[in-house]
């Protein structure tokens, strides 16, 4: 028998999964980014600079889609 809290649980689940997107969003967007800077051909030194811009943005995406993950993960347990 279902309780009234489930289709609670079942929003938590379908926003951590939008999180998570929004992360995989990031993370590739850094990919392109990266990929674009290389095949840009860029001197060494401007190369380091745009990988040192990109790296923040990498770990907040990656950030992003840990706690999205997470609470899909709450979200399955508690239902």
């Amino acid at each position: 028998m279902e309780t009234a809290a489930a289709p609670t649980l079942d929003t938590i689940i379908w926003i951590g999964t939008a999180i998570s997107l929004l992360g995989l969003l990031g993370l590739i967007y850094c990919i392109v980014r990266v990929s674009r800077a290389k095949r840009g051909g860029m001197a060494d030194e401007e190369l380091r600079a745009e990988l040192r811009r990109v790296v923040p943005l990498n770990l907040g995406a990656l950030f992003l889609s840990v706690i999205g993950l997470m609470v899909v993960i709450v979200g399955i347990f508690l239902t």
